[in-house]
């Protein structure tokens, strides 16, 4: 993000809509795609998200403007939603009851490799070549799994899976992008203004009509019925709350590191490895500490260490040292790895097998939505902050005096209000241009004032998501069961299983 921020000088609200695009396809699409997945074959779905994934990849290498790598990344939600429901539906249907656990906990672990792998792999190809390169490295990785999934994926399908449900896909994307448009242009409108109020009215108003077209659908995207467990429920709140706390401090860190601390992609990426490391460790042995202390335990414990791990890093400064840094983060990385594998693994064992793809993409819309409401609110959070502080110094007579006249140029103020990003670009060609005697102090001064600002924006930025961490504590310590057998949790597929028969849905199921 940040080179993308240095070649295109996109504002912070762009920023956020690069990775929010993606996420809000994905999310708005994600039950579709796994009832589609359910229907007619979840590998085929799979291969099908791979396949388009790769294409907006290529396209991405294409684009040189903001608003185009958000439409491309839009593009690329259609296929990491038909993706990540087909690979945890098929795992949940391969593995047996007593290894799915496991199972389920090695699938969590791998977005630790990935998370590894992405920073340090884009570091290197940043260090040498221009940001459209880290789409290229998809490629061959699509490839690889096309190619994989047709010999090692068997295939599996619900032939009485539901109808699906155009108007609902609509009412939940749209009420979305209303919700996140809403937060994510709210620095710039004014947090009272009319258009912020007013998106944040819409998006309520067309969540809620989606909720009551659920519960009236005879064919449903989301069966409002599966809320009605306790367990299914709360472990999908938790998941939303840790993937708001993960994607909202991730990206407050990423820019830290390499505006305000200064080191290159590459710095960047090789120091994110440790964070990366904990997760992939901690999550695939998250099984053996739900068999010792149980489900609840294990969760809410994740969520209280999340949370410390937030406050800590909204104590750092702009002369933080790396030791200091990597900490606070590997609180952090091992919170969420004791969450994620087991509040999966309650959602995907509460529901019947058959249901395997509508929870995958339960669980996987959860994720989504948690993230790009953390992604939007604490972004939103750090450019008003962010904005108020620099503005605060713009009127500062030592930054004045720097400038011919004692008077700031409006276009610098404009740059530099759009986010840390333009602030440093703007800094840089100011001694770069050299236009007046002084310039390279005004540079100096520009530059120190953004990052203070920045962490400032920061600071508040981790404590809110460490209050968000905060209610998944609460709610993983009330809802969750301490521990649930396996004979449990039989009785509860079975139960839900019949409620879908007593409904007339899916009465295929008892066959």
């Amino acid at each position: 993000i940040p080179t993308i921020v240095r070649d295109l000088g996109v504002t912070q609200s762009q920023i956020q809509w690069i990775i929010d695009s993606y996420t809000l396809v994905f999310a708005g699409l994600l039950l579709t795609a796994g009832s589609l997945g359910d229907r007619f074959g979840r590998r085929g779905a799979l291969q099908i998200g791979l396949i388009l994934f790769g294409l907006g990849s290529l396209g991405a290498t294409f684009v040189a403007t903001a608003n185009g790598l958000i439409g491309i990344r839009a593009f690329m939600g259609i296929g990491g939603a038909a993706i990540m429901p087909a690979t945890l539906s098929i795992i949940t249907n391969v593995f047996p009851g007593h290894e799915r656990g496991k199972a389920i906990g090695i699938w969590a672990g791998t977005a630790g490799i990935g998370g590894a792998l992405g920073p340090l792999v884009g570091g290197m190809l940043l260090q040498h070549y221009s940001w459209q390169s880290v789409f290229y490295v998809n490629i061959p990785i699509v490839t690889i799994g096309l190619i994989a999934g047709v010999f090692l994926i068997p295939t599996s399908k619900d032939p009485s899976a539901p109808r699906l449900d155009p108007v609902g896909a609509v009412l939940s994307m749209t009420a979305l992008f209303g919700l996140l448009w809403a937060l994510i242009q709210a620095p710039t409108e004014g947090w009272t203004s009319r258009n912020t109020l007013g998106g944040l009215a819409i998006g309520s108003l067309l969540m809620l009509a989606f909720v009551m077209w659920e519960l009236h659908s005879s064919h449903p995207m989301l069966d409002m019925k599966l809320f009605r467990n306790a367990r299914f429920t709360a472990a999908n709140t938790s998941i939303t709350f840790v993937f708001f706390a993960m994607f909202g401090s991730m990206f407050l860190i990423t820019q830290y590191l390499q505006f305000v601390i200064g080191y290159s992609p590459l710095q960047t990426g090789i120091r994110m490895v440790p964070f990366s490391l904990a997760m992939m460790v901690v999550a695939p042995n998250s099984t053996r500490i739900v068999h010792k202390f149980g489900t609840k335990i294990t969760v809410a414990t994740g969520m209280a260490v999340v949370t410390f791990g937030l406050i800590l890093l909204s104590f750092l400064t702009a002369e933080s040292s790396y030791f200091s840094i990597a900490t606070r983060m590997m609180f952090l990385a091992a919170g969420m790895g004791l969450v994620m594998a087991p509040a999966t693994e309650s959602v995907m064992s509460s529901l019947p097998l058959a249901k395997a793809g509508v929870g995958s993409a339960v669980n996987d819309t959860t994720r989504q939505v948690g993230g790009a409401l953390g992604v939007a609110v604490i972004g939103s959070v750090l450019a008003s902050i962010y904005a108020t502080k620099l503005g605060d110094f713009f009127q500062n007579a030592t930054l004045a005096n720097a400038f011919p006249g004692k008077i700031v140029p409006e276009q610098l103020k404009t740059f530099a209000l759009g986010g840390i990003g333009t602030a440093t670009n703007a800094a840089a060609n100011l001694r770069a241009d050299n236009p007046f005697p002084g310039s390279g102090v005004a540079a100096d001064l520009l530059e120190s004032a953004s990052r203070a600002a920045y962490v400032d924006g920061m600071r508040v930025g981790m404590r809110v998501a460490a209050g968000v961490a905060v209610l998944g504590v609460l709610v993983a310590a009330k809802y969750l069961p301490a521990r649930t057998s396996a004979a449990d949790e039989n009785r509860q597929a079975d139960e839900l299983a019949a409620e879908y028969e007593r409904s007339g849905i899916n009465k295929a199921l008892a066959d």
